[in-house]
């Protein structure tokens, strides 16, 4: 494989002026939480570029991209760091959605033609990772005063309303002081396209989901959805416990799908599906000036190797929902001391995750140390229960400690047995037995079986989210997908 090289510094392509427990928790409030199907579409052109695909097509792509300059006039940036930045937005235009379409998938009323995702993608200097990091459009924000506009308070999605592209760009950089280098701005109507010339992408959910909202009606098990299906996956609000931290950790798994998906299969390998998927990205695209066919064959020839193992996630920490501020309403209000670690860490261009083992974790519903578990042994295997036993409180999980003796006759699966009003911690608890069945017994009360089979192997580490703090939570695309 070619050693990787650098792009050039973004001031040197241009000038700079012309750069520009189990009780949910309440979520905060949004009128319309579709932010992920335009963070997908927008975050696919870059993965499309990975393909290392001939210049002539890649130019003939790059003169689909209507044009903006968010760097117009800028001044008094951020220093520029390693690696380059890429700010991506999603507006909710749906012009080229057809009536059949939006009956079908709920996707009625008129756009706002506002803006509700905001994401910094961080590709490093090595071009060997991506770091994402999604800002909620309710986040308190400071517009700087500039060019005569004094400084006020507004939520952060508001700014492209006031000053379109550029002033979106420069609140985000007046509030982490990470400069960008790039920006993309999307609608959702070229979602679905997307995914179906992809020919659709495989997703996993432990639990039926159903919700009324977005017609979503999936059974538990794997599944490959198309682009109908994959929009109210992305959508839905009503089918967790929380349904902001539920939809968010279901667009990341969606996301990381959607990588795994493009950089797998080969189409991006194949001019004729790479020119279809592309169509079908970049015609709802908006970038600026400085983002075209250069930039899109530097990125190929180095992101040959990009998997979802090359991808991280996370939400800017936050410090509190529901933060009120005069003339500005409920607001989203970040941790700035551990946002300020985070966004120090993108422009030190290191990986966000740190040096943590690169062990597959589960998330899990419910933190283990809430889940009580007696655990016996369902084969005639000598020590087995105490090993599970001890393995299981290893992670938290409130075992008894004394785990009964063995049956007389083997069983071939291990068994999670569960009272019906405890189903989340079953799931929770089934997540660290790989292969495990859930089985459902009325009356068993609080505390849930392990019954052991011949079947187990080992017992997987779990991690489960605080509700608030969950939002600076760091997973890599391998983890958020099919086990």
């Amino acid at each position: 494989m070619p050693t990787p090289r650098r792009s050039p510094a973004p001031a040197q392509r241009r000038p700079q002026p012309s750069r520009g427990s189990e009780r949910p928790v309440a979520p905060a409030r949004r009128k319309r939480p579709r932010w992920a199907m335009r963070a997908v579409t927008t975050l696919s052109v870059v993965v499309l570029a990975s393909a290392g695909i001939g210049h002539a097509v890649v130019s003939s792509l790059d003169a689909k991209i209507a044009r903006v300059d968010p760097f117009k006039d800028m001044k008094n940036r951020p220093q520029a760091g390693n690696g380059m930045n890429v700010l991506l937005v999603g507006t909710d235009g749906r012009d080229r959605i057809s009536e059949e379409e939006r009956r079908k998938y709920r996707l009625g009323g008129a756009p706002c033609h506002c803006t509700d995702t905001i994401m910094i993608v961080h590709i490093s200097a090595d071009r060997e990772r991506a770091s994402v990091v999604s800002l909620p459009r309710d986040s308190y924000a400071e517009v700087p005063s500039e060019d005569g506009r004094k400084a006020h308070r507004i939520k952060i999605n508001a700014a492209y309303a006031e000053g379109g592209p550029n002033l979106t760009v420069r609140t985000v950089e007046h509030m982490t002081h990470v400069k960008i280098d790039h920006y993309l701005e999307v609608d959702f109507t070229s979602f679905m396209k997307t995914v179906d010339v992809l020919g659709g992408v495989r997703i996993c959910t432990a639990k039926p989901l159903k919700d009324s909202y977005t017609g979503l009606d999936l059974p538990a098990g794997t599944h490959r959805l198309k682009g109908g299906q994959a929009l109210q996956f992305v959508r839905a609000r009503h089918v967790d416990s929380d349904s902001d931290l539920g939809r968010v950790q279901r667009q990341q798994r969606f996301m990381a799908a959607l990588i795994e998906r493009a950089t797998s299969s080969g189409i991006l390998l194949n001019p004729m599906r790479f020119r279809d998927v592309t169509r079908a990205v970049l015609g709802s695209v908006r970038a600026d000036k400085g983002f075209g066919t250069g930039e899109l064959l530097d990125l190929g020839r180095a992101m040959r190797n990009f998997s979802p193992s090359s991808s991280e996630f996370t939400t800017v920490p936050i410090g509190q929902l529901g933060y009120d501020v005069k003339g500005v309403g409920s607001t989203v209000k970040w941790d700035e001391e551990r946002a300020a670690r985070l966004f120090r860490t993108l422009r030190e261009d290191r990986p966000l995750s740190g040096n943590r083992p690169r062990h597959r974790t589960v998330p899990v519903e419910v933190d283990p140390r809430q889940i009580h578990v007696q655990v016996e042994n369902g084969t005639k295997e000598t020590g087995l229960g105490k090993r599970v036993d001890s393995a299981l409180a290893g992670l938290g999980f409130r075992t008894t400690g004394r785990p009964l003796a063995g049956a007389e006759r083997s069983l071939e699966r291990t068994v999670v047995a569960h009272d019906p009003g405890w189903d989340r911690s079953a799931r929770s608890l089934a997540a660290a037995l790989p292969g495990s069945e859930l089985r459902p017994v009325k009356g068993l009360g609080p505390t849930l079986k392990v019954l052991v089979g011949t079947d187990f192997r080992q017992v997987r580490k779990v991690r489960v989210e605080d509700p608030l703090q969950g939002h600076s939570t760091v997973v890599r695309g391998d983890e958020t997908g099919c086990s």
